[in-house]
């Protein structure tokens, strides 16, 4: 576009890529009758000639403002958790014409207030939410409105609804077995705070597992995943200060944050990975890899998460969803053949 010239419109697309202005404006609004190419081309070439469309008069003659919204709770429970999800969701939307906006909900505010504001003022036509709860008031709002959405996570309403969830009663069951075959015989796992429902979940495959094994466990009252880095720390330093020479110590970490600050501290007093406990943590991207490459890790894909749930709200919307969509993710195993080592 030449300075000064008028603002491109969808005939301009149609022009300069020899297509009907109805195949353009069909593209933009992601019509899956149009070839998956085309639609990222032309995505392409009104991103490139700076095309924007009119969001009012659009909302006007549709009904549809063509945004997602994401209510993303920022956490330090996984590394990238945010950016991978953010990632995946954009990747889901791309050729669509459907724009993502991101709305942060942090620790102690009112998780309504957001989801209320959208709902009631139609600022999006679906919203993607993050860390569920068992009872879910947020998901209840929305299908009491029956409102488009999608939750990475599940809940305990008798209602389905849809979801992608990573399967943390596997990881935790799938830790604790091999901790135990590598010879731990004192298990502990930092849980998310009571209420979350993946708590539950991770805490019913780790209780499943010292149970067959006939383990000696610790799950701390007085950390989560959400306690600072210091508290965590502080328990750790604590707990094995007072071990007994037959303990054999496996943690599990559902995040690679709680794993560094108990190995800080544990290294802070002289005590070593695969020398006095051992460990699995759960992470999402290769940041353990490369500080510590023989450490047992099980993956949750996150970019994969966003991608899935993008997808399936998009279904939701253009009315080819069939049925609920409840995807459960699987752990991805990354495990080493580790031993312990003399204290030597």
């Amino acid at each position: 576009m030449q300075q000064g010239s008028s603002k491109p419109t969808q005939k301009t697309i149609a022009q300069i890529m020899g297509l009907a202005v109805t195949t353009v404006s069909r593209a933009l609004k992601g019509d899956p009758k149009i070839a998956e190419a085309t639609r990222l081309q032309v995505a392409k070439v009104a991103e490139e000639i700076g095309y924007v469309p009119d969001r009012a008069a659009q909302r006007l003659r549709t009904g549809k403002t063509r945004v997602i919204g994401l209510i993303l709770s920022p956490h330090d429970e996984l590394f990238g958790f945010g950016n991978s999800m953010i990632e995946g969701l954009t990747r889901s939307l791309a050729g669509t014409g459907y724009h993502l906006i991101v709305t942060p909900m942090f620790a102690n505010g009112d998780e309504m207030a957001p989801i209320k504001h959208v709902v009631r003022n139609g600022l999006a036509d679906g919203l993607v939410l993050t860390r569920t709860r068992n009872f879910d008031e947020r998901i209840r709002f929305l299908m009491e409105n029956n409102f488009p959405f999608i939750s990475h996570g599940r809940t305990d309403f008798s209602q389905q609804h849809n979801y992608v969830d990573f399967d943390n009663e596997a990881f935790a069951y799938q830790a604790a077995n091999r901790l135990a075959a590598i010879g731990c015989n004192r298990l502990s796992i930092v849980l998310p705070p009571e209420g979350f429902t993946f708590h539950q979940h991770l805490r019913y495959g780790f209780m499943r597992a010292v149970r067959e094994g006939g383990l000696d466990y610790v799950i701390p009252d007085v950390v989560t995943l959400d306690s600072n880095l210091e508290a965590i720390r502080s328990w750790a330093v604590d707990l094995l200060s007072d071990r007994k020479d037959t303990d054999r110590h496996g943690f599990i970490f559902p995040g690679e944050a709680s794993y560094l600050a108990l190995n800080a501290g544990l290294r802070s007093v002289g005590l070593r990975r695969k020398v006095h406990y051992q460990a699995v943590v759960k992470t999402n991207n290769a940041i353990l890899e490369q500080i510590s490459p023989d450490l047992d890790r099980m993956y949750e894909n996150v970019e994969n998460a966003g991608v899935l749930m993008g997808q399936t709200l998009l279904s939701i919307l253009d009315g080819s969803a069939t049925g609920v969509s409840q995807i459960i993710q699987e752990p991805q195993i990354s495990f080493h053949d580790v031993g312990w080592q003399d204290h030597a």
